[in-house]
């Protein structure tokens, strides 16, 4: 697993509402493919909304780490299982188009490992959207 973080997410209660928060604060270029989740460029990093709308969203907070092709997200949570994390969720196709997976490290902390067929991953790790 390489040192990085491609995505931090914030569970929201009310997508719209906290969409609007962030943008009034000035943030710009928001990506939002659905009712559940929208996406900010952050840098070289992306920076997340997801609402629990559907039963789908993340509760609290979770990192991402997204890779560079699909099987690379089962040979990350298998690194994770080794390194004594556990599988929260195995390395599957999701329904957005690419495959994803998560641990969780020895203090519950979540991680989704994911490949993202849209997201440009560059050498340096960071990603765009």
């Amino acid at each position: 697993m390489e040192q990085r973080i491609s995505l931090i997410t914030l569970g929201v209660s009310d997508l719209g509402r906290a969409r609007r928060f962030y943008e009034s604060l000035g943030w710009t270029g928001a990506r939002q493919p659905d009712d559940e989740v929208c996406f900010f460029q952050a840098g070289g990093m992306v920076f997340g909304l997801w609402t629990a709308l559907g039963g789908h969203g993340a509760p609290g907070i979770e990192l991402a780490h997204n890779v560079r092709s699909p099987e690379e997200v089962g040979t990350v949570l298998e690194e994770a299982a080794r390194s004594g994390g556990s599988i929260v969720r195995p390395a599957a196709v999701a329904d957005w188009g690419g495959t994803s997976g998560a641990f969780a490290d020895p203090d519950g902390y979540v991680w989704e490992v994911a490949h993202n067929p849209g997201w440009t991953i560059a050498g340096d790790g960071s990603i765009r959207i």
